[in-house]
């Protein structure tokens, strides 16, 4: 499998060949409640064809940065800000208390670590953050009669609940509604009402899972591996301090504040920036840290989003070749035909499954965004299906996919690190993904049904 930037690369080259290939059309646009939103059974063909011709390519490039240079430079404030509260040890402290404090009760601790990793995933998209500790919870599970792959599971079914899951995830929610044309965190109460539900499903497969292996230690799939040298947990962290307490605070309150402005202000990706580059501050200030200090990690931070930055862009320029090219509204058309026929509700469920069969070829939440909503949205306006509901399909079928795709380097790096063969993993994940798809699907449903937009 190539990189995904070069994945991305070749699908533009494969854009610019089809934009030769297939038939130009257009369908009607009508602006409704400020996005501009296809009319159904309006495309025609166009009179005459243009080719684009191959330097077209090239000058999509640097076009593409320049049209996403909001989420891109949102991207680095972001990438920099948590980078900075890294460096206090707030997030290191309170998920070792966790561990800590729960590590006498098994089923209890599953659930709680679950719903933190899944909470902090829907919330502010964290996803690496959780790889130091694999080595603390697989010396935890294993103290406590389990194994690695339980450890695994903890933390890889919370990082995907939470992104499929997610209420605020500013690398997917906040894309993903900004290429619809909605507005910024419209319909999180409903993704936040069903992120519970999830993390249940989840917690009981690990859980069901762990109780199996602790009555019968050969029923391990990882048994006869072995497992990544012992860690102490309870030095492998900083105790959790008032200062950590407060930081956390200060990070939900400046998310509420932003949630607020974006319902009742009209804010937009500008002043929720400012918002974090504020909170940047505050924990600077709470914990102790020198100007110097904080400006070095915020630049380690932002180096962080370079690639998804570039995935950003180059994904953008895909949109914008079939765009200039006049085929995205025939590819959208091309797709309507066969989902048109089965309804709305089970329409929802096939954009998500296409979404996950995405997830494959690429695994950048932003990147994938980018790519696939300017085709999701006209899409939905056309099969009945609102664009937040389109939305959701992406979020789906993304953040799950996650957990399973080996194009996924967060997923592989924890596997790689807690000596976990993929295919163990495989067949360890693959029924927790199918239920989580399956509940999704009976979710999507209901929102169509029940008219969320």
């Amino acid at each position: 499998m190539p990189h995904t930037l070069t994945l991305l690369f070749y699908l533009m080259v494969a854009a610019l060949v089809a934009t030769w290939i297939i038939p130009q059309g257009q369908y009607e646009t009508e602006h409704v409640n400020g996005m501009d939103v296809v009319v159904p059974g309006t495309f025609e063909l166009a009179e005459e064809s243009e080719r684009l011709n191959p330097i077209e390519l090239f000058i999509a490039v640097p076009r593409a940065f320049a049209d996403a240079q909001n989420i891109i430079f949102f991207l680095f404030i972001i990438g920099g800000v948590l980078a900075v509260i890294r460096k206090t040890g707030a997030i290191d402290a309170l998920l070792g208390r966790l561990l800590e404090t729960m590590g006498g009760r098994p089923g209890l601790l599953i659930f709680l670590v679950i719903f933190v990793f899944a909470f902090a995933s829907s919330l502010m998209g964290a996803s690496a953050e959780y790889i130091p500790f694999v080595l603390i919870l697989a010396a935890l599970c294993r103290t406590m009669k389990m194994d690695t792959m339980t450890a695994v599971g903890i933390i890889i079914a919370g990082y995907g609940i939470g992104y499929g899951a997610a209420a605020f995830n500013q690398y997917t929610v906040i894309v993903a509604q900004d290429v619809a044309d909605l507005p910024t965190y419209s319909g999180w109460p409903v993704r936040m009402a069903l992120l519970l539900p999830f993390v249940m499903i989840g917690a009981h497969h690990v859980w069901s899972y762990s109780r199996r292996v602790q009555l019968d230690p050969s029923a391990s799939l990882v048994a006869g591996i072995e497992p990544p040298e012992a860690s102490a947990p309870k030095t492998d962290y900083p105790p959790l301090t008032i200062s950590h307490i407060a930081i956390m605070i200060a990070f939900l309150a400046a998310l509420g504040v932003a949630v607020w402005g974006i319902a009742t202000r009209g804010w937009y990706l500008y002043e929720l920036g400012a918002a974090f580059l504020i909170v940047g501050i505050v924990t600077a200030l709470i914990g102790k840290l020198g100007p110097d200090t904080v400006a070095s990690e915020f630049v380690v931070g932002a180096k962080q989003m370079t690639e998804t930055a570039l995935l950003v862009g180059i994904a953008r320029g895909i949109a914008l070749i079939m765009e200039d090219g006049q085929i995205l509204h025939s590819i959208v058309h091309a797709m309507s035909i066969p989902l048109s026929q089965v309804g709305p509700e089970l329409a929802a469920v096939g954009m998500m499954i296409m979404q996950t069969v995405m997830n494959f070829f690429v695994s950048s939440g932003s990147g994938q965004a980018f790519l696939t909503m300017p085709l999701m949205a006209p899409l939905g306006d056309i099969l009945g299906v609102s664009r937040q509901v389109a939305v959701q399909a992406f979020l789906y079928g993304d953040g799950f996919a996650n957990m399973i795709v080996p194009t996924n380097p967060i997923l592989m790096g924890i596997l790689g690190m807690a000596s976990v063969p993929y295919d163990k993993w495989f067949r360890f994940c693959m029924p927790l993904l199918l239920k989580l798809l399956a509940f999704a699907a009976i979710a999507m449903i209901g929102m169509v049904l029940f008219g969320f937009s």
